[in-house]
C-alpha cells in the first residue's frame, strides 16, 4: 500500500490535533477604551496589519518546514499557516504553500480529517504536482477539486516534496491544521463596510489567518509587482515565524 505523507506523520500530527480539540475557551479580546481598532481604520498598502490568533497559548501544530540540500541550493519548504490551528471561515478555501528553490522532483498535496482516528488513518484529498515547480509561493484551491471543508472540524493539511518514491521516508515534508468556522457576526459586517484593499486586515483582526492571506494573495497576483503589497504579506508571515517565505516576499518575489 502507497505510503503518504500523512501516513508518516500521522502519529505525531493526530496526537498534537487530539490536544488542541480539548481547548475551547477563547482569551477574553482586549477592549480598547476609544477610537477604531487597527481593522477599522482606513488600511494603506504602507500600513502592516496585526493578526490576532483567536486562541493565544494553543499547542503548536505547524510541523516540517524542512530545510534540505537540492543539490547545491538549500531548499526550505513551508506551508503558509500559523503555528496553532488557522481558521477559515470559507467552504473552499485557498491554502498556499512556499518553496524556496525550483522543484524537479514531484510534489505531494494531502488533506486529512481530524474528527476521528479513522478519518485520519484516510486522506480526504491527495494530489500530486509533477515537476517543474517554480520557487515562490503556491496556492492549492480546493474549490477547483470540489473539496469542502466541514464546519469544526480540524483538518491537517501536508505539502511533500517526493524524492523518492520508494523511499519516503527521504520526504521533505511541511504541515499544518486548518478548521472551518462559522462568522462570529463580527467579519462580514465589517467587510461590507471597508474596500476590498482593507479585508486582509479584517480577517487578520478577526484571527482568520486562512482568508486574511488569500485576500492579500489574491491582491498580489493582480499586481506581482506590487512591493507595498508584498511586504504586507510578508510582515503577516514573519508574524508566525515563516521569515524564508517573508524574505521572498521582501525581495520582490525573486
Amino acid at each position: 500500500m502507497k505510503t503518504s505523507a500523512a501516513t508518516i506523520l500521522l502519529g505525531a500530527a493526530t496526537a498534537v490535533a487530539l490536544s488542541a480539540s480539548t481547548i475551547h475557551a477563547k482569551e477574553p479580546d482586549a477592549k480598547k477604551s476609544a477610537g477604531q481598532t487597527e481593522a477599522q481604520k482606513p488600511a494603506t498598502a504602507s500600513t502592516p496589519f496585526t493578526y490576532k490568533p483567536p486562541m493565544r497559548g494553543a499547542p503548536a501544530t505547524r510541523v516540517g518546514g524542512g530545510t534540505r540540500s537540492a543539490g547545491a541550493a538549500v531548499l526550505t519548504l513551508n506551508v503558509l499557516a500559523p503555528g496553532e490551528t488557522g481558521y477559515t471561515i470559507q467552504e473552499r478555501p485557498t491554502v498556499y504553500w512556499y518553496v524556496s528553490e525550483p522543484i524537479t522532483h514531484p510534489v505531494e498535496l494531502t488533506f486529512t480529517s481530524t474528527a476521528s482516528l479513522q478519518d485520519a488513518a484516510m486522506p480526504a484529498f491527495e494530489i500530486t504536482l509533477n515537476p517543474p515547480i517554480g520557487k515562490g509561493i503556491h496556492a492549492l484551491r480546493l474549490a477547483d477539486h470540489g473539496i469542502a471543508l466541514k464546519p469544526d472540524v480540524e483538518y491537517q493539511w501536508f505539502v511533500a516534496l517526493v524524492r523518492n518514491p520508494a523511499q519516503r521516508s527521504n520526504d521533505t515534508i511541511a504541515g499544518g491544521t486548518i478548521k472551518r468556522v462559522a462568522d462570529s457576526g463580527a467579519v462580514q459586517p465589517r467587510l461590507k463596510q471597508t474596500s476590498p484593499a482593507q479585508w486582509p486586515a479584517v480577517y487578520a483582526d478577526a484571527g482568520i489567518w486562512y482568508d486574511a492571506i488569500d485576500q492579500l494573495s489574491k491582491q498580489i497576483s493582480a499586481d506581482p509587482s506590487n512591493r507595498q503589497l508584498r511586504g504586507q504579506r510578508a510582515a503577516l508571515l514573519e508574524q508566525v515565524g515563516l521569515r524564508e517565505a517573508a524574505a521572498f516576499d521582501r525581495s520582490g518575489g525573486s
